[in-house]
């Protein structure tokens, strides 16, 4: 039997269940910097990710590293090349995020349409005062770039509604709750037709910088543009311009490129911007689904032979 590192942060039930899910196996839970360097040596599955693993030789000759379980859906940020050179399996949290992202994704598009950021700020500022327009979502359209997971959830509550939804995969492929489904080299009619566009798009080679100041400017004017995928598949220069110049009529953005956005932005103090802070994938939910995903792939793992769900690809870098 192995060693399994668990960086994730799960309550003690949560624990139990991994620990039962794998009999005879030593299960160490804790945070980086509480774990010995060493043990990550002697590891054969990690859940979560964190540079301690590397630091603690997890991908040098002699280590026992198989398979890791990341936290995250996106995985631009680990070593891809490095796992794929070792033989390193890497499984992702798909299907942890759709519910709380897609909810973040219409927190900020019903912000606009009731411009309620604008009352917000006229809350912090003592100001009875109203906007000059008041829209609605029902009979828009909704481009959803991205139509994985979590754009299906996007696109049943776009559908309740009364949105008209328009998805972007690879593949092209028909899929619930979209009204049209269209391949990536489609994207410019989806621009040109939609009023509210959403990126959901993973970091990778060709994603980048994808939604440029040719995109912004294929975009109606009264578009609202959603980015919860990837900061490095938008020109920040571009999208800031097309803001500024009134190309587009705002922007909810949850991920940026440089992340932390830089103080002094410009997009800090756009009055037709929504900044948070990367929190699309967060909720009081997500360590039970992450646990029930880990627990899942661990005894697939352990009975099959490999994880069940959610093998990264990295040749597609997801």
């Amino acid at each position: 039997m192995g060693l399994i590192v668990s960086m994730f942060g799960f309550t003690e039930d949560q624990e139990r269940r991994i620990q039962e899910a794998a009999p005879g196996w030593e299960v160490l839970f804790g945070k980086p910097r509480d774990i010995p360097k060493e043990r990550f040596l002697e590891a054969e599955i990690v859940c979560g990710w964190h540079p301690a693993v590397v630091q603690g030789g997890a991908l040098e000759d002699g280590a026992k590293l198989k398979w890791v379980q990341a936290g995250s859906a996106g995985v631009d940020n680990l070593p891809l090349d490095r796992f794929a050179d070792r033989g390193i399996v890497l499984t992702t949290a798909s299907g942890v995020h759709p519910v709380q992202m897609a909810e973040t994704a219409f927190a900020m598009m019903l912000s606009f349409t009731r411009n309620l950021h604008h009352a917000v700020r006229n809350q912090a500022a003592g100001k009875w005062e109203r906007a000059e327009t008041y829209t609605e979502l029902r009979g828009r359209t909704i481009g959803i770039v991205g139509a994985g997971q979590i754009g299906a959830e996007i696109a049943r509550i776009a559908q309740a509604f009364g949105m008209n939804t328009v998805g972007i995969r690879r593949t092209g492929q028909a899929a619930p709750f979209f009204d049209h489904m269209k391949t990536m080299d489609k994207l410019d009619e989806v621009l040109a037709e939609s009023d509210v566009v959403v990126n959901i798009l993973p970091g990778t080679d060709e994603t980048y910088l994808l939604f440029d100041a040719r995109a912004f400017e294929r975009m109606k004017s009264q578009a609202i543009f959603i980015n919860i995928g990837r900061g490095t598949s938008v020109d920040t220069d571009a999208l800031t311009a097309a803001l500024q110049q009134g190309r587009i009529a705002g922007a909810g953005l949850d991920v940026f490129d440089p992340e932390p956005l830089p103080e002094g932005h410009p997009l800090w103090s756009l009055d037709n911007v929504i900044v948070t802070p990367h929190i699309g994938g967060m909720t009081d939910k997500y360590k039970e689904r992450m646990a029930d995903l880990f627990v899942e792939n661990l005894r697939a793992y352990l009975h099959q032979g490999a994880p069940a769900k959610n093998r990264v690809d990295y040749e597609q870098r997801y």
